[in-house]
C-alpha cells in the first residue's frame, strides 16, 4: 500500500502523488461578484426540489397503496425497500447531474460538514443551506398542489418519531444515520483515494447514493429517515401539523452532530491533519 511520502534509493523523499486543494477561505466575499456562485445555487435550489418531490411521492404512493392493498384490491406497492431505492436512487441521479456545478451537496447536513473541513466557505455554506430548504420546501409544494387528497391523508412525506422509540433512540439513530453518509462523502471525494485508487473505477455519486440506501433501510422504522434537515423541514413546512413539529429539532442536531464528527473522523483521523498541522508547527521555529 502507498505511503504519503516513499523513500527513495538514496534516502531522499519523493512527493505526494495526489494534491489537496487549499482550504477555502471562512469569509470569501468575492464569491458573491461570480455567476458560478449563483449558478451553484440555483443547481442546489433545483436538486433539492427534484429530490424531495420525487421521494415524498413515492412515500405518499406507498401509503396509498397499501392502504388499497389492506382491502384486498392491489399489490402493497413498494414497500420500504422501494422508498430506501428512492431516496438512495435520487441522490445518486442528482450528485451526478450537479457534482460539477455545486459539488452536489443537496443536504445541510453534508454541506455543514463540508464547512467543518474547509471545502467551502461560511458564505457558501449558509447560502447553499438556504437554497436547499427553500428547494425542499417548493419540491413538497408541488406535491400538495398535484395531488392535495392524498398528501393530506398519508401524513406529507413528513418526518416524525415512531411510537415506541425515545427522543434518544431518534436521535443516535440520525447521528449514526448522517455520519455514515458524510463519512461516505469524504472518503468518495477524498484526492488522496482517488490518486491511489485510480486502478478501481469509483463513481463518486454511486457511494453516495448506497450510503443513502442502506441507512434509509435501517432507520425509516424509527425515524422515517431524515439525515437531512431540508428534506425534514421541507415536508413539515407543507404539512404543517403537530406531530412532525414536536421532535423536529431532532432532524436538525442529529445529522449536524453527525455531519460535525464525520468530519472530525476524516479529516483528523484517518487523514491525520492534527498530526500534519503539529509537524507543520514544529517545523518552522518563527511560528
Amino acid at each position: 500500500m502507498a505511503k504519503d511520502v516513499e523513500v527513495t534509493e538514496r534516502g531522499s523523499f519523493s512527493g505526494k502523488d495526489y494534491h489537496d486543494p487549499p482550504p477555502a477561505p471562512l469569509i470569501d466575499t468575492e464569491e458573491l461578484t461570480k455567476w458560478s456562485f449563483y449558478r451553484a445555487l440555483i443547481a442546489e435550489f433545483i436538486a433539492t426540489l427534484l429530490f424531495l418531490y420525487i421521494t415524498v411521492l413515492t412515500v405518499i404512493g406507498y401509503s396509498h397503496q397499501s392502504d388499497i392493498k389492506d382491502k384486498g384490491d392491489v399489490c402493497g406497492g413498494v414497500g420500504i425497500l422501494g422508498i430506501a431505492w428512492a431516496f438512495g436512487g435520487m441522490i445518486f441521479i442528482l450528485v451526478y447531474c450537479t457534482a460539477g456545478i455545486s459539488g452536489g451537496h443537496i443536504n445541510p447536513a453534508v454541506t455543514f460538514g463540508l464547512f467543518l473541513a474547509r471545502k467551502v466557505s461560511l458564505i457558501r455554506a449558509i447560502m447553499y443551506i438556504v437554497a436547499q430548504c427553500l428547494g425542499a420546501i417548493c419540491g413538497v409544494g408541488l406535491v400538495k398542489a398535484f395531488q392535495k387528497s392524498y398528501y393530506n391523508k398519508y401524513g406529507g412525506g413528513a418526518n416524525f418519531l415512531a411510537a415506541g422509540y425515545s427522543k434518544g433512540t431518534g436521535l443516535g439513530a440520525e447521528i449514526i444515520g448522517t455520519f455514515v453518509l458524510v463519512y461516505t462523502v469524504f472518503s468518495a471525494t477524498d484526492p488522496k483515494r482517488n490518486a491511489r485508487d485510480s486502478h478501481v473505477p469509483v463513481l463518486a455519486p454511486l457511494p453516495i447514493g448506497f450510503a443513502v440506501f442502506m441507512v434509509h433501510l435501517a432507520t425509516i422504522p424509527v425515524t422515517g429517515t431524515g439525515i437531512n434537515p431540508a428534506r425534514s423541514l421541507g415536508a413539515a413546512v407543507i404539512y404543517n401539523k403537530d406531530k412532525p413539529w414536536d421532535d423536529h429539532w431532532i432532524f436538525w442536531v442529529g445529522p449536524f452532530i453527525g455531519a460535525a464528527i464525520a468530519a472530525f473522523y476524516h479529516q483528523f483521523i484517518l487523514r491525520a491533519g492534527a498530526v500534519k498541522a503539529l509537524g507543520s508547527f514544529r517545523s518552522n521555529p518563527h511560528v
